[in-house]
């Protein structure tokens, strides 16, 4: 895509307040420890929305979200922001395809500090365009009923509410266009 960012799976964009280059590109095992500091790095509370729940085995988690990336239907997209020669991770999103419910599920999570910037969207777009372009027609996720700020990059991203979900969580879900 770009050769500055090779890996990139959307162009590379300035965001003013990261104060460099932000690229979105698949994550890889050499990611393992830098995603691992970046679920570290997130508020109690991002942590707690991210994994719907309390969670401190990030080093795992991490491995488990790369892990994942070598199977079919599977991968991880991490928004890095490039400045001075660093790479810093400032959000991810997981990705995996359901066969028996024949659609993908996702989790996302957006550093605290780049928050409400337009990132959530712009990895919500790269990740709905990666599952069209491997022939998935429908991608969902569950959050918790407190999570407004999922709901509405959720609601802002078209989908919608399926009802399916219990009295602490939302089931959300979007037909993918090609």
């Amino acid at each position: 895509m770009s050769q500055l960012f090779p890996g990139a799976v959307v162009e590379p964009v300035e965001l003013a307040e990261a104060k460099g280059m932000v690229c979105i590109r698949t994550a890889g095992v050499s990611d393992v420890e830098n995603l691992s500091v970046y679920f570290t790095g997130l508020s109690t509370t991002s942590r707690h929305k991210r994994f719907m729940g309390a969670r401190t085995d990030f080093a795992l988690v991490a491995a488990e979200c790369v892990a994942r990336t070598g199977r079919p239907g599977h991968f991880t997209l991490l928004a890095e922001v490039r400045q001075e020669g660093q790479h810093t991770i400032i959000s991810e999103a997981s990705y995996a395809y359901d066969a028996t419910a024949t659609h993908g599920e996702f989790a996302i999570s957006v550093a605290d500090a780049f928050q409400r910037l337009g990132l959530g969207l712009q990895m919500m777009t790269a990740m709905e365009t990666r599952a069209t372009d491997l022939g998935h027609e429908m991608i969902a996720a569950e959050t918790a009923r407190t999570n407004a700020e999922m709901r509405g990059l959720a609601k802002k991203a078209g989908f919608r509410d399926t009802g399916l979900g219990d009295w602490q969580s939302v089931h959300l879900a979007k037909r993918l266009s090609r």
